[in-house]
């Protein structure tokens, strides 16, 4: 049995008018659909990596329109093309699983998003998705061991690499210009990751992020060439929703830790994040609610000129010192292994 997050959403309700942008994003994904499939494009499905435990899990992936043999290319798409791609909206996609088949929907951008009950072994498992017209393709799955009890929520910008992304213009850029190769990866980051896994043999690592799943094949050639541990990318879809101009990265953070929290309720998380948005505010409101769940909370301090980018500093001392959450603060990854993994380690 295979659960579509976008399918549920619609349920039985009569739901709202969309907002006036969300019907004009969908008439401009119609047009550009209608000319993709006149130019002989064919449906391709993008796979990301999922996670779950021994007897579900949640399969991640995106639905497009492109070129007759582009799809392993699509990998290696950089900057600004990555958000000219054409999403096959609302289409009906299978996941296989072994000799198993399981028929989920895209949503309106194309993603995929499934929750899948079948029995598998922990560790990285393999699935497969297809969509009507497409190449079949593998998506890598980590199956989280019900008996792990550690695991590692880590933001992306400015925690792994610096991107100043909340300075509108230098956002830009990097998003739609640059490459993985013009991204710098934060000192000592991948090496404190690396150390916290071989500490807690199972663990999962996921890296939460406001990017658009449109940069998730970026992130993931950047997180590899600098050697951090594989694990899901937890992104969002910008544009507009169903009841406002812009989705909202801050709450597309906060239901996502919800989400863990109640599918992993035995896990104890480490937070890493920064002190550039709104992680500190974030992971300190999450541990008030869930202080069973949060074993420490490690926030990366920007240095002057990085702060500058990002619009200054955001200080949660106040609630910091309300929780009984260990706060850990340093400007680079060994500052923080110093702390996380010294004489008493977590």
């Amino acid at each position: 049995m295979a659960k579509s997050h976008s399918a549920s959403d619609r349920g039985s309700e009569v739901s709202p008018i969309p907002h006036f942008a969300s019907r004009l994003e969908d008439a401009l994904h119609d047009f550009r659909e209608r000319s993709a499939r006149r130019r002989g494009h064919q449906p391709t499905v993008i796979p990301y990596a999922g996670y779950g435990s021994t007897d579900w899990i949640r399969v991640l992936g995106r639905v497009l329109l492109s070129k007759p043999g582009t799809a392993t290319r699509y990998k290696k798409i950089r900057g600004w093309r990555s958000f000219t791609s054409v999403p096959l909206n609302d289409v009906g996609v299978t996941i296989r699983i072994g000799d198993e088949e399981h028929p989920v929907h895209a949503d309106r951008g194309g993603v995929i998003d499934a929750v899948v009950a079948v029995q598998l072994e922990p560790g990285w498992n393999t699935v497969h998705i297809r969509t009507e017209g497409s190449e079949e393709v593998e998506a890598p799955i980590f199956v989280v061991d019900p008996a792990v009890r550690f695991g590692l929520i880590s933001d992306v910008d400015d925690t792994v690499m610096v991107t100043a992304l909340p300075r509108p213009f230098l956002a830009a850029w990097n998003t739609f210009v640059l490459d993985e190769h013009a991204r710098r990866p934060v000192p000592g980051m991948a090496v404190l990751y690396e150390r916290l896994l071989h500490d807690h043999p199972g663990a999962p690592c996921f890296y939460l992020s406001t990017g658009a799943w449109n940069v998730a094949p970026t992130l993931s050639r950047f997180l590899l060439r600098h050697l951090y541990p594989s694990g899901p990318l937890l992104l969002t879809d910008w544009g507009p929703t169903h009841d406002r101009w812009f989705r909202s990265g801050r709450l597309h953070k906060e239901e996502t830790l919800r989400r863990l929290a109640k599918e992993f309720p035995d896990m104890r998380w480490l937070l890493v994040g920064d002190d550039g948005q709104h992680d500190p505010e974030i992971y300190g409101s999450f541990a008030e609610d869930h202080p069973e769940q949060v074993q420490a909370i490690a926030i990366r301090q920007l240095s002057t000129g990085e702060a500058v980018l990002a619009g200054g500093r955001k200080s949660d001392d106040e609630r910091a010192e309300a929780t009984v959450t260990p706060w850990y603060y340093a400007p680079d990854g060994a500052g923080l292994s110093e702390q996380l993994i010294g004489p008493d380690p977590l």
